[in-house]
């Protein structure tokens, strides 16, 4: 969740010089080369975790995978640079904070989870603390109405992040992490490669800055490619309500992340928010959450 969170400013330093279609597309083709080459040596090693198992699975996990593709992949990616070109980064952390929430809500409504008491307690406290560090925060910059269409565009790759993790979810019974990852990057690379490649036509090569490359870098390799493993081997192991409050980290990491990388303003407020939400992981630790 630190390493998605962390998609947020870096999706803004991308749109500061690529254009939508080819930013989000280079994002995937470095999430892509990181990832196919760990799952040729994980085959190697084991049958499990390579892209044989994705092509051996179901008709449904067939569809849940090109949905983590199209809506989870291409989705997120496509919406979160719009938005971001749009609002600051501040009100892109507001905007995310609302994940845990979202996705916790689908779990219960499409996987049939079932939260508990305390797991809803640690949901609204991770929940509370992100909402107190954005309410603190001067957070409102730049053009009412432009900040507005960002937050909407930013909720919409919220929508694509909650399907992404609850299909995960799902897929994690019959496939590796790494498997779910590699064919999710390879099918959104072949739905971003026209658009991409109709931008590129047109696009001056030389104007990004090295930090702009790295951020690029970073937004596939970093926030889809180490991110989307990382969360796919703990989705593997808990509820779907549980892993929902552990999402709270992915706004936390985008707001220090926003002041760190985007200059944008550090308050006193933050650290209040911050403990309210260890407050909620400490919560769901210590409800003993169970294997699946």
């Amino acid at each position: 969740m630190a390493c998605f969170g962390s998609a947020t400013p870096v999706s803004q330093i991308v749109g500061r010089s690529f254009p939508v279609w080819l930013g989000s597309g280079l994002r995937i083709a470095v999430a892509a080369a990181v990832l196919v080459p760990a799952a040729v040596m994980a085959a190697r090693r084991s049958p499990e975790g390579s892209l044989a198992e994705a092509r051996d699975t179901s008709t449904t996990d067939r569809w849940l995978l090109a949905g983590l593709g199209v809506v989870g992949t291409f989705g997120f990616s496509a919406l979160m640079l719009l938005g971001m070109r749009e609002a600051p980064g501040t009100v892109g952390a507001v905007v995310m904070a609302t994940t845990p929430a979202v996705t916790a809500i689908g779990a219960v409504v499409f996987l049939g989870d079932h939260l508990g008491a305390r797991r809803v307690v640690a949901v609204v406290l991770a929940l509370t603390g992100v909402v107190l560090v954005n309410l603190g925060s001067d957070a409102a910059q730049g053009s009412g109405d432009r900040v507005v269409l960002g937050s909407v565009l930013v909720f919409g790759a919220v929508l694509c992040e909650a399907s992404y993790s609850l299909m995960g979810k799902r897929l994690t019974a019959e496939l590796s992490p790494l498997a779910i990852t590699t064919a999710a990057a390879l099918l959104a690379l072949v739905a971003f490669a026209p658009l991409a490649l109709w931008d590129a036509a047109g696009f001056s090569w030389s104007a990004p800055s090295g930090t702009e490359w790295a951020a690029v870098l970073w937004w596939g390799a970093g926030t889809m490619g180490l991110g989307s493993w990382l969360w796919f081997q703990g989705m593997a192991r808990v509820r779907p309500g549980t892993a929902s409050a552990f999402m709270a980290v992915m706004p936390i990491s985008a707001l220090v992340l926003s002041y760190l990388l985007l200059g944008e303003a550090f308050q006193w407020i933050h650290l209040i928010g911050m403990a309210v939400v260890l407050a909620g992981l400490v919560a769901v630790v210590r409800s003993g959450a169970s294997v699946h």
